[in-house]
């Protein structure tokens, strides 16, 4: 196919262009979804927990939104292919860094280079949409978008899979590599853009807007950085933290300048008329519920794993189920659209979200295997295929100008960005709440008592000291002398001398903890019991010790009495042999009872693993849930929505 347009004569091999393109939004989808298996060997590499290690989601959201309007602009103005070029080359070395940063070791440094991958990637997207809505004939748009949500259903599966086997090729500790697949991607985009790619943009180019481009960006920022640290498990306390409010409050000040701006400024960089028309509003409103539902693919790894008791970092390879039928089923609904509009097609992905999300927590968290995993799976990524971008993409342009294809896009994006940015917020929030919750059940289910084996006397020295305490002379002699209970000594409760809940871990059996999955959680539960049991022996031996030895001195006191009969006093000497035999057992005693302790919870292996497993499926079903109600939501707003062809059958019956 061949055309020209105005900004560029030459005819145009859109074939060639679209491969370009595409190779782009290929690029951003295998990022994403390369991320995704190893999020959290990512985190543990370097040395941070989900809260802190959900950031390298959150900071390229956070950058992505912010570069989304931007980007959109200065392709208006410097044509797509000068901004799109440069967007490529801020991602390859954003990836190149983020891959570097392995060797750092500094999770501050893998942020910021997440960050850059982000700024270049915010213009990937809307400008390969952009010229595929604006280039291709009307009646064959929905199946040139269908190809950008056909490709990145595609780079899912690739990505996701493709991480899990660098991990498992490299290894888990050489995660760095993941991230190196863009450059050979990147450079194979800069040579080819920059020979075969047409500069396309707008001819009326006005001046950019300053003003509202940084009133913008800072709103963003603080915007999400505010509900970024929410935490929805103590919400009130979280709220009222200056992590939280004083960010809200920034945004609060700067929208009246923002639209004070936008009011004055000749080409704004966000067109608020969007905001008077009620099927954009409507559009925008479903693509921040679409990038909160899309976030659910982020712990899809990390649930497979969970339910399969597979190793970390290989979940990756589910992501390749959810990224097939999310593939297969953009590009068809980029041709049903074309038959039957945006608003059913859209629809009827949600209501595949919503049968697949409530699957996933009704049947497949109760009964996790292979089939159950991959039904809700392939339900989940049908309804991406069907909501993620075609749909949409082809609403905004529907409703918006031709010549302001690339800021209404890059609108649609931003506002998706906003819902990506938070749902992992709080979805991480029920993962890391049921870890911590994990480790409070285990703690529970440990062992209470140690069991000591038999002690010499203990029978003997119970009813010895018993008679002697009732005895005339017991109540003269024995009043001050403190026994220990020697039917007791063989049964010693852990929490008295400070169990495993009370108990301060060093650095690296927390990390252990915290870095366990579902396959290694006993085994760390049991390097756990076992620094437990070397730091209570002495305790536990020293208590009991000083116990036997309280009542060999009180005893001693009494026999070197000179008023003490003769025959008590060999009587007594005789329980102070006892008991001086009791105590010189006790160092033995206690070391076989802590090894018959560390025996027991080894043994508890299978019941740990499944008291994990289950507390983390709440997690997940929390998760789900939320993707399904977000489903619903949309579901519900869509109804409201009056496509091109329903709007314009109505005028004709008034007219």
């Amino acid at each position: 196919m061949q055309a020209k347009t105005a900004t560029n004569p030459k005819p145009l091999h859109f074939g060639l262009i679209m491969v370009i393109y595409l190779c782009g939004i290929f690029m951003g989808a295998i990022d994403t979804s390369v991320v995704t298996p190893a999020r959290t060997v990512i985190q543990n590499g370097l040395g941070v927990g989900d809260q802190t290690g959900i950031w390298m989601i959150t900071i390229y959201t956070l950058a992505y939104a912010s570069s989304i309007p931007i980007m959109g602009k200065l392709a208006d103005r410097l044509g797509r292919k000068t901004i799109y070029l440069i967007c490529i080359i801020l991602f390859g070395t954003g990836s190149l860094l983020a891959g570097l940063s392995q060797y750092i070791g500094h999770f501050g440094f893998f942020l910021m280079a997440r960050a850059i991958q982000a700024i270049g990637g915010g213009g990937i997207m809307p400008i390969a949409s952009a010229e595929f809505g604006t280039t291709f004939p009307e009646d064959k748009r929905g199946m040139a978008l269908g190809m950008v949500g056909g490709v990145y259903g595609i780079a899912t599966v690739v990505g996701g899979s493709l991480g899990s086997a660098i991990l498992g090729a490299f290894g888990l500790q050489n995660w760095g590599f993941i991230f190196f697949i863009n450059i050979p991607i990147s450079l194979f985009i800069i040579i080819c853009g920059f020979i075969f790619l047409p500069n396309t943009k707008i001819d009326d180019v006005k001046p950019i807007d300053k003003w509202g481009t940084l009133f913008l960006v800072m709103m963003i920022l603080s915007l999400l950085y505010g509900l970024r640290n929410i935490d929805f498990f103590d919400f009130v306390k979280s709220f009222t933290s200056t992590d939280v409010y004083p960010f809200l409050i920034i945004f609060i000040v700067l929208l009246p300048f923002f639209i004070f701006a936008e009011k004055k400024a000749a080409d704004p960089i966000m067109n608020l008329d969007y905001f008077r028309e009620a099927p954009i509003v409507i559009t925008l409103i479903i693509s921040f519920i679409t990038g909160v539902i899309m976030m659910g693919m982020v712990f899809v790894p990390q649930f497979a794993e969970n339910a399969l008791r597979m190793q970390q970092g290989s979940g990756g390879y589910f992501v390749m189920v959810l990224g097939i039928f999310a593939g297969v089923g953009a590009p068809v609904s980029g041709r049903l659209i074309d038959r039957y509009g945006p608003k059913l097609i859209m629809g009827a992905g949600f209501l595949l979200s919503i049968i697949g999300s409530l699957f996933l927590v009704l049947i497949t968290t109760s009964y996790p295997n292979l089939l159950t995993v991959a039904i809700c799976l392939i339900l989940i990524g049908l309804g991406m295929g069907f909501t993620m971008g075609t749909p949409l993409n082809y609403m905004m342009l529907d409703n918006t100008k031709k010549a302001d294809s690339n800021s209404a896009l890059a609108t649609l994006s931003l506002i998706r960005s906003v819902g990506t940015a938070i749902a992992p917020a709080v979805m991480v929030g029920f993962i890391a709440h049921a870890g911590v919750t994990a480790e409070a059940n285990i703690t529970a289910q440990l062992p209470k008592e140690l069991v000591l084996p038999s002690l010499p006397y203990v029978t003997q020295l119970d009813e010895e000291t018993t008679a002697l305490k009732d005895s005339d002379f017991g109540k003269t002699y024995l009043s001050s002398v403190q026994f220990p209970d020697f039917e007791a000594m063989e049964k010693i409760s852990l929490d008295a001398h400070g169990g495993v809940s009370d108990m301060k871990l060093p650095a690296n059996l927390t990390k252990e903890l915290s870095d366990a999955d579902v396959t290694n959680i006993d085994h760390a539960v049991d390097n756990m019991v076992s620094y437990m049991a070397d730091t209570m022996k002495p305790m536990v031996t020293e208590k009991a010790e000083s116990g036997v030895q309280s009542g060999i001195d009180g005893l001693n006191r009494i026999t070197a009495s000179p008023e003490v009969p003769a025959q008590v006093t060999q009587g007594v000497s005789t329980m102070v042999t006892q008991m001086t035999a009791l105590k010189n057992a006790l160092p033995d005693a206690v070391n076989q009872g802590f090894q018959n302790y560390l025996g027991k919870v080894k043994a508890m292996g299978a019941q740990i693993q499944n008291i994990y497993q289950k507390t983390m499926e709440t997690g997940f079903k929390q998760v789900y849930m939320t993707t399904a109600i977000a489903s619903a939501f949309a579901l519900v707003v869509l109804l409201f929505y009056k496509d091109k062809h329903e709007r314009v059958k109505k005028e004709k019956k008034k007219g």
